[in-house]
């Protein structure tokens, strides 16, 4: 009996997620044990039994996105978090409610979440990738801001506010206690913007 396009599709999906999954756990654990300067590409691909091309077909981002992921995943996240906020709750409180949950914020990682958010925090190319990850959402950020309060996605006012927001996981993350600053971040940009809905 032949398959389905539909059938060979998902099977291509769960195959290539997999794939990605295996890659991203072997560059985990690789990092986690030597640091992630003294891990080679090479390294990561031969522990997760794929060749150097996958891995860059998968993560065309290199070392970096295999900790991290890529600009695409932050984008929808963020405006899930906008979207999808409690009926009358701030686009501000969604936004520090989403970032409450991310990295050197989450309020009780797992032993292996707290290592990577240290080893983020720690690697200067991992923390400049993650910056970077963070502020290329800007446009998209503004631009849901905007549909959700109606105001016009060019307004400088949305677009300096996306951006603040986007620099606070570099800013605040680094500090001893990253929650109480990132909470300090809000109560400024709330202070900032106090008609935002």
């Amino acid at each position: 009996m032949a398959q389905t396009p539909a059938r060979v599709s998902d099977r291509r999906e769960r195959k290539k997620a997999a794939t990605r999954q295996a890659l991203s756990a072997a560059a985990r654990r690789l990092f986690l044990e030597r640091g992630f300067d003294k891990v080679t590409v090479a390294e990561i691909a031969d522990t997760a039994d794929t060749a150097v091309s996958t891995l860059f077909a998968h993560f065309p981002g290199g070392k970096e996105a295999l900790v991290l992921g890529d600009a695409g995943e932050r984008e929808a996240a963020l405006a899930a978090a906008v979207r999808n906020r409690p009926e009358g709750g701030s686009v501000l409180d969604a936004l520090r409610d989403f970032l409450a949950t991310r990295g050197p914020f989450a309020p009780d990682p797992g032993p292996e979440a707290r290592r990577v958010a240290e080893l983020v925090v720690a690697t200067p190319a991992l923390r400049a990738y993650a910056r970077t990850l963070w502020t290329s959402c800007e446009a998209a950020l503004a631009r849901v801001i905007a549909e959700e309060t109606g105001r016009d996605a060019d307004d400088l006012a949305l677009r300096l506010l996306a951006r603040y927001v986007l620099e606070i996981p570099d800013l605040a993350g680094t500090e001893p206690d990253p929650r109480a600053a990132l909470d300090i971040a809000f109560s400024h940009l709330a202070r900032g913007w106090p008609d935002l809905p």
